[in-house]
């Protein structure tokens, strides 16, 4: 029987159409299917018609007569080509001796210093005889549980012991001020930002095809530079305020952030506060090292008649500090994509964060000054108002009110101060003690500190007692404390390690003072006397 050349035309169509889309047995079993209907000539006239051989065409009518259940495979297991880490057992360890040189290969292997890249692994593996693809090489990597990683920052490096303990402390300090209707706020320097047509990261909506143009290089302007952005987040009211400066990120220019977010927006949400509360981290223009901070704070303590209280984050924890992701991620996410061509568009951008939590933000464009290597002197440090907790006195301190004289503390006139006497050092208001409680004191120390081992002390051991109790009491560093009992700093450091070891074994624990006692002005003139003596030099230190 004759098939006739329309059919033939019509089966090639069907089979150009369905046949890419069918498997090995699936195709044979279409192909007797239409074999079937033909009857007689249509093995031959469906093979011509599908480009396959007969013999195939047969075989799926054998498959199709037999009625066999439908298989749950294309081939019998074990058919194909087999797998190229089947023919070379060797493959596997060899490309995970590359990919862990450290573990299981060898240490010096080249690919150990360099980006091991599915390509770079399958030239190296060809290399050494195994013949791989850099897609087999993926393949293999994802079977051995390897996938492509980034960095991940989770490694805090070695933490301070009193971290938790500090993370203690400042909460109580912030409920206790909370709760009192005193504002507690938090403070930081954003991440300055070029002024200018430079790429912002983010993204934002635009017409396909049509990104904002920017400049290919980040280099600062000479006209326009960098904006400085310092925020003050305030905790209760959800409120922010950032100062964005044009200069540089100094003291000055945090404590002048501070005093503009209160007489702006602080003094109107809390009209009876006393006390502020700065939650700050342990380095920067705020950290708890830098002298500025603290005289540029005694300032603002003076002007505004609150007491300021500071307590530091503990080093290395900045990202825990409230105002990065309550104001400063809210901030980047406003201006992502966008870029920061004016500091009037970085001041609006700001201004225009807001949040579905109720998060308000107020900016202002900062244009002053604010140069760097200010150095303070002793003296100045010994007459600022400020007293230490008990509890880590570097990172938790207050400033007092004490009225600032418009003269400069380093160059202010000695003559409203006492007449020196070297007896005022053991005064009871600097002390907190009276003359026999500080004989019994020293008394119970002398037994374990009144030795001669090792180098002669320069201070006859009462003395050494005594400094280290103004240095406990009053906050006295070892830099003027050396000048007031005529010692060297690298002695009276050692002085007041040792002393402080002792009072620590005997369970002694000298409290600091409530309120700076008024004879600190004394001690003042007289370090500020001797140190400008040639002879009496010390080194001051910013």
């Amino acid at each position: 029987m004759r098939i006739p050349d329309e059919t033939r035309d019509q089966l090639a169509v069907k089979f150009a159409v369905l046949l890419p889309h069918l498997d090995e047995r699936q195709r044979r079993l279409l192909m007797a299917v239409e074999a079937r209907v033909l009857g007689h000539g249509g093995v031959r006239a469906v093979a011509q018609a599908a480009a396959a051989s007969e013999t195939t065409v047969r075989r799926g009518v054998f498959e199709l007569e037999a009625g066999q259940e439908p298989l749950g495979r294309v081939r019998r297991p074990g058919g194909g080509r087999k797998r190229v880490a089947d023919l070379n057992p060797g493959l596997r360890p060899a490309l995970l001796a590359l990919v862990e040189p450290d573990v299981r290969g060898d240490p010096m292997s080249p690919l150990r210093w360099t980006v091991k890249s599915t390509r770079t692994l399958a030239r190296e593996l060809n290399r050494a005889g195994h013949r791989v693809s850099a897609d087999t090489v993926a393949d293999l990597l994802r079977e051995e549980g390897f996938s492509l990683q980034a960095n991940a920052k989770t490694i805090e490096g070695s933490q301070h012991p009193d971290r938790d303990a500090q993370f203690q402390y400042l909460n109580e300090q912030a409920r206790r001020h909370r709760d009192a209707g005193e504002p507690v706020i938090s403070v930081d320097t954003k991440k300055k930002e070029l002024v200018g047509d430079f790429k912002n990261n983010g993204r934002q909506w635009r017409p396909t095809g049509d990104p904002v143009p920017v400049h290919i290089h980040d280099f600062a302007g000479p006209h326009l530079g960098k904006a400085v952005p310092y925020g003050i987040y305030d905790v209760a009211a959800n409120t922010g305020w950032v100062n964005v400066g044009t200069d540089h990120d100094t003291a000055a220019f945090a404590v002048e952030s501070v005093r503009r977010w209160w007489h702006g927006q602080g003094q109107y949400t809390y009209p009876q506060a006393t006390r502020l509360l700065i939650t700050a981290d342990a380095g920067g223009s705020n950290g708890y090292r830098t002298r500025s901070w603290k005289l540029e704070l005694a300032q603002l303590a003076a002007e505004t008649g609150l007491t300021i209280t500071v307590c530091h984050l503990p080093p290395g924890t900045s990202k825990w500090n409230k105002i990065e992701h309550r104001l400063f991620s809210h901030i980047s996410m406003n201006w992502r994509g966008r870029p920061l061509t004016s500091h009037e568009v970085i001041v609006q951008s700001i201004a225009a964060t807001t949040t579905r939590t109720g998060l308000r933000v107020r900016a202002a464009l900062d244009t002053n000054t604010y140069p760097t290597g200010v150095r303070i002197a002793d003296a100045e440090m010994a007459a600022l108002p400020l007293t230490r907790h008990t509890f880590h006195g570097d990172w938790n301190y207050a400033l007092h009110p004490k009225p600032c004289s418009a003269v400069p503390a380093a160059r202010a006139p000695q003559a409203s101060a006492p007449q020196w006497d070297q007896a005022l050092l053991s005064d009871p208001a600097l002390t907190g003690m009276s003359q026999r409680q500080l004989d019994d004191l020293t008394e119970t120390l002398a037994p374990d500190g009144d030795t001669q081992r090792g180098r002669p002390p320069r201070l006859a051991f009462p003395e050494q007692v005594l400094a280290t109790v103004l240095h406990l009491r009053v906050a006295l560093a070892a830099e003027p404390l050396a000048v007031l009992f005529g010692s060297s700093r690298t002695a009276m450091h050692r002085t007041l390690l040792k002393t402080r070891r002792l009072l620590n074994a005997h369970g002694i624990i000298i409290p600091p003072a409530t309120t700076p006692p008024d004879l600190l002005a004394a001690l003042r003139a007289r370090v500020l006397a001797r140190s400008d003596e040639t002879s009496s030099k010390i080194k001051t230190t910013c």
